[in-house]
This record gives structure tokens, C-alpha cells and sequence, in this order.
């Protein structure tokens, strides 16, 4: 069946055999997390940060210093994008570098005097956030959405087959 949907000043065709079936999934986890992510952005823009940043600067808060290749896999960014999300912090004042003892080589990334004192203001409106967030959405959904992306990221250890190219 071929069926016409407008495009700019154009009608143009498209064949309806052609529709996919499924819901588009990977659009709407996208559009889930910007559900999530709006919630906390107004905060992370008053200190000046950018969503990337503060996924960094979380992981130093929690677990203290570590290797960068450590931030790329636990804060999925890519390696080149760490690079440049590394380089402003450090020119923010909020991260420093030192050589490993180990290996001298490698290097550890830590949270600066500047970075503490901006975790003493940002993590209880973080906190807050999140408590709000559980007074509107209720407690349980919550807690659901927790185990439902726990779930999901568990499957990335289930091989699945992929269709054959032609």
C-alpha cells in the first residue's frame, strides 16, 4: 500500500510494507533517560557543569581517584571525548593528575580542594532532587526503573544473533 506523508513543501511516498512492527525501543530509552536526565539539569547548569562532567565527577566523589580509562568504561564516554572532558576539569580547577606509584606511566585522576567544596553544595541538591523525584513518580516505580535498567544492562552479557547482512 503506498500512502503520503508531507515533507517540506513535497508530498512524498512511502510504502506502508515497509513499517516496522516493533516499537522503537533505542528511541525510547532515549527519551526515557532525557525524562531522568531533565530532572537534574537546572542543577549541574548553576555550577557550571555539563552532564558528562558531573558522571566524571561523580565517580571521583564515590570512589575516589582512579585510572581514565576506568571513568571511559564506568561513565560510558569514549576515550577521545574523556580526553576533553578531562582537559576542562583540570582547567576548572576540579581535577588534578599523578603519576601512579606503580607505573609511572599511567596516572590517577582525583578530586582538587575545589572539587570537595563543590560537593559540599552540590550533593545535597542532588539528594533533594532525587527525593523529589520519588514524591512524584512514588517510591516504587522508582525502585521498578532502578531493577528494569539493572536487568538490561545485565542482557549486554547475553549474546543475542545478529541478523546476516546481504
Amino acid at each position: 500500500m503506498l500512502l503520503a506523508r508531507y515533507q517540506g513543501n513535497n508530498f512524498i511516498g512511502y510504502n506502508m510494507d515497509q513499517h516496522i512492527s516493533q516499537q522503537n525501543l533505542p528511541l525510547l530509552l532515549s527519551k526515557a533517560r532525557e525524562t531522568i536526565i531533565s530532572q537534574f539539569r537546572s542543577i549541574l547548569k548553576h555550577f557550571g557543569l555539563t552532564e558528562q562532567q558531573w558522571r566524571v565527577l561523580r565517580i571521583l566523589f564515590e570512589e575516589g581517584e582512579v585510572e581514565p580509562c576506568y571513568l571511559c568504561e564506568i561513565c560510558d564516554i569514549l576515550s577521545p571525548s574523556m580526553t576533553g572532558i578531562l582537559k576542562r576539569l583540570k582547567e576548572m580547577g576540579l581535577i588534578g593528575r599523578r603519576p601512579m606509584e606503580t607505573d609511572k606511566r599511567r596516572v590517577l585522576i582525583f578530586l582538587t580542594p575545589k572539587s570537595e567544596q563543590l560537593a559540599e553544595q552540590i550533593l545535597p541538591l542532588i539528594r533533594q532532587q532525587y527525593r523529589l523525584i520519588e514524591e512524584a513518580w512514588g517510591a516504587d516505580l522508582v525502585a521498578q526503573i532502578y531493577q528494569d535498567m539493572y536487568t538490561l544492562i545485565e542482557l549486554k552479557k547475553v549474546k543475542v544473533q545478529q541478523v546476516e547482512l546481504p
